[in-house]
Parts: C-alpha cells; structure tokens; sequence
C-alpha cells in the first residue's frame, strides 16, 4: 500500500462532501419548483427521488472514506471494489458534462468558476479512486 494513499481518500472524502453543497443549489438555481410543474405528480417524486438516491450515495462515498480511509486503500477485494464503483460513478459523470446544456444558467463568474471546479473535481475523484482500485494487496 502506498502510504500517502489513505490521506488521499480521506481528502476524497472532503472533496466529495463540497460536491453536495453544489448539489443542494441545483432546485434553486434550475427553478425546478415551476420548471417541473408541468410533469405528473408521480413524475415530479420520481425526480425528487432519483435526486436523493444521488445525494445519498455521494454522502455514503464520502462517509466511507472519510471513516475508512485506510481499510479503502488497503487493496483487498471489498475495498478495491468499492474504490472502482466509486471512479466509475465519477467517471460515467465526466463525460456528461459535455451533454448538459448550462450556459444559460451559469451566469456569473462564481457560477462558471464553480462549474469548471466541479469538474476537475470529478476527474480528480475518478483518478484517486481507480488509483485505488489498482493497489495490488500484500
């Protein structure tokens, strides 16, 4: 194991809790209050739903490692799993990036700067946890 691997997951950790402060603006900032109005009611909970099962799993992510830093970089099989699930959730989320349609809504300097934080974030998070992913146990 390298040894600066656990402090590195545990930074992951941190660097994942920042991402749910960006996510609890999204209702805000997309006005989804009206803009999902006109879905049907069994509609709109599914989006409310789906939205929490993501706010979910990266508050688990960041918990986990938070708390397990070493047993994550520790290279057994639950860990590098984990760790691999961890960089693909990341990683299928980079390359979505170039499909949403933002400019609209990033509409001032702090807005974009966050947006281009957010995903450096992302590949920075999909290079740790495969980095991870890869330790080979002793």
């Amino acid at each position: 194991m390298n040894e600066s691997l656990p402090s590195i997951i545990w930074a992951a950790g941190l660097g994942q809790l920042t991402v749910l402060i960006a996510s609890a603006l999204v209702p805000f900032r997309l006005n989804w209050k009206l803009e999902l109005q006109t879905l049907s009611r069994l509609h709109r909970q599914m989006y409310w739903v789906y939205g929490g099962y993501i706010v979910f799993s990266i508050l688990a992510f960041s918990l986990i490692s938070i708390c397990h830093s070493v047993e994550l970089a520790s290279g057994t099989g639950l860990a590098r799993s984990f760790c691999l699930y961890v960089a693909l959730f990341w990683g299928v989320r980079l390359p979505l990036q170039a499909f949403f349609d933002v400019k609209e809504h990033l509409s001032t300097w702090w807005l974009r700067l966050g947006y281009q934080g957010l995903t450096i974030l992302f590949m920075t998070l999909t290079c740790i946890y495969a980095w991870a992913a890869l330790q080979i146990s002793d």
